[in-house]
C-alpha cells in the first residue's frame, strides 16, 4: 500500500490488487487497513486525485509489481504459494514491453525458477518480450514513506536490460542510489540484510544467557566492550520477530542446510528466547505471579504489527502456568487474545509486570501511577525501555548482578 500510493502520488496511474474485498473497499474509500505514521493522508490524496483504486482483480497494466507474503510452513520452508498465486494472476494480461517486478521477500533464484516459468504460459519470452526483475523493499515500519524516497534500492534483473527497464521505473521517486545486479543476487542480497541483525542479535540473546549462568550483567558488559571503536554489540530481547528477521534467515537454510550452520543456530538462540523470559518471570517473581501484566504485543515498538511476535510465543508459555493475565497494546485492536482496554485496566492490582514491546507509552510511563494500581510494583523489562524509579522495582532482560 505505501508503494502504490508512492507511486500514485508521483504521477502514475496505480491499481493495487488484493484478494481481501474489504481491504480493496477501504482504499477505494481513502482509508487504510494498517498504521503507518502519514500513510492515511498520503492514500487518501492520491485517490481524490484519481491516481489511486484498487480491485479484486488484475487487469491490464504497463508495469506489474508482485509485493505478496511469503510465509514460512511449519518445517520453516518458504511458502512461495502466494507469489505464484499472484504471478498467475497477471499472466493473462501480459503484452509485450511490459515490465514485472517482484518486490516480496523470496529465496535464492525464485524468480528464475518459479516466477519465469510461470511468465512464459503467456506466450512471451522473459528478458525478450517482457523484462523480470527482483527489487526487494528495505524500509522500516514507522519510517516507511521517508525510506521507499531516500533508502538505496537494489534492482536484480534476470538480464541487463530487465535490471535497466526496472531501475527506471523507481526513478521517478527514489532519490537513494538505485544499484543494478542479476535477480539472483538481489534476492540473496535482501535475505542477508535481515540474515545479519538476526546473527548480531543472537549473539546479545545468547551473551545474556551466558552472563543468567554466571551472575553477571550482560548489559555492564555489553557497555563496556562497545566503547571500544570496533564493536557494537546490540542489546539482548525476549527474541526476534517480523515478517523479516524471524523468517528470512530460514529462506537461506531451506536452500543450503549443511552450509548455513551460524545462521541456523542463531534462529534457534532468538528463538528459545521466549522460554528464557518466561523462566526470568517465575524466578523474578519468586515463584510466579498471582496476575501478570503483559504490556506491549507487537514485535518492535510504536506499530500495531505483531507477526512472529516473541509476545505471542510468551503468553502462550505463560498460560501453561497457570498464570492469570492481562494483556495491553495501545497500537493492536485486533489480537488473538483478549486484550485490557487501558493500561490502568492491565494493571489493576497485578503483582507483576513485563514489558514486551518498547512503545513510546511504555518510555514514559508514570511510575507513580503503575505503582498505585499494582499490588506489587514489580517489572521485568525486556526492551530495556523504562527508566529505575523509587515507585517500581524494575528488573531488565541481561542484567542478573
Amino acid at each position: 500500500m505505501p508503494t502504490a500510493a508512492m507511486f500514485a502520488n508521483h504521477e502514475n496511474e496505480v491499481v493495487g490488487v488484493d484478494v481481501n474485498k474489504m481491504v480493496v473497499d477501504a482504499l477505494n474509500a481513502g482509508e487504510i487497513s494498517i498504521e503507518e505514521p502519514g500513510l492515511q493522508g498520503f492514500v487518501k490524496s492520491a485517490v481524490e486525485k484519481g491516481k489511486l483504486r484498487a480491485s479484486t482483480e488484475a487487469e491490464p497494466a504497463d508495469v506489474f509489481i508482485i509485493a505478496v507474503p511469503t510465509p514460512i510452513t511449519e518445517d520453516h520452508r518458504a511458502d512461495l504459494s502466494y507469489v505464484e498465486a499472484a504471478t498467475r494472476a497477471v499472466t493473462p494480461h501480459l503484452k509485450r514491453g511490459n515490465i514485472v517486478i517482484v518486490e516480496s521477500t523470496i529465496p535464492p533464484r525464485t524468480v528464475q525458477d518459479q516466477v519465469c516459468p510461470i511468465l512464459s504460459q503467456s506466450g512471451l519470452t522473459p528478458g525478450e518480450d517482457i523484462y523480470v526483475s527482483h527489487c526487494p523493499e528495505r524500509v522500516l515500519p514507522g519510517q516507511i514513506l521517508i525510506e521507499l524516497v531516500h533508502n538505496n534500492r537494489i534492482v536484480g534483473g534476470i538480464n541487463p536490460i530487465s535490471a535497466q527497464k526496472s531501475k527506471e521505473v523507481y526513478e521517478c521517486f527514489v532519490k537513494g542510489e538505485i544499484y543494478l545486479t542479476d535477480a539472483t543476487s538481489a534476492e540473496m542480497a535482501k535475505l542477508m540484510e535481515n540474515t545479519f541483525r538476526d546473527v548480531n542479535i543472537a549473539l546479545a540473546n545468547e551473551l545474556a544467557l551466558i552472563c543468567e549462568r554466571l551472575g553477571m550483567n550482560a548489559l555492564e558488559v555489553i557497555t563496556m566492550a562497545n566503547k571500544h571503536p570496533r564493536v557494537n554489540i546490540h542489546q539482548p530481547g525476549p527474541g526476534v520477530g517480523g515478517h523479516c528477521l524471524a523468517v528470512d534467515p530460514y529462506f537461506i537454510v531451506e536452500k543450503a542446510p549443511e552450509e548455513s550452520r551460524l545462521i541456523s543456530l542463531s534462529r534457534k538462540v532468538n528463538s528459545g528466547m521466549p522460554h528464557f523470559v518466561v523462566d526470568q518471570i517465575i524466578k523474578l517473581s519468586g515463584g510466579k505471579p498471582r496476575k501478570l501484566a503483559i504490556l506491549g504485543v507487537t514485535y518492535k515498538g510504536n506499530i500495531d504489527d505483531y507477526r512472529e511476535s516473541p509476545a505471542t510465543e510468551v503468553i502462550e508459555l505463560l498460560q501453561r502456568h497457570d498464570i492469570e493475565l492481562s494483556i495491553y497494546d495501545p497500537h493492536v485492536a485486533d489480537y488473538p487474545f483478549p486484550m485490557a482496554r487501558s493500561l490502568e485496566e492491565a494493571l489493576i492490582s497485578s503483582d507483576f509486570a513485563v514489558i514486551l514491546a518498547d512503545h513510546n507509552e511504555f518510555k514514559q510511563l508514570d511510575s507513580a501511577k503503575c505503582a498505585a494500581w499494582m499490588s506489587r510494583p514489580f517489572v521485568f523489562d525486556t526492551k530495556n525501555c523504562v527508566k529505575s524509579s523509587n515507585e517500581l522495582r524494575v528488573f531488565k532482560l541481561g542484567q542478573y548482578s
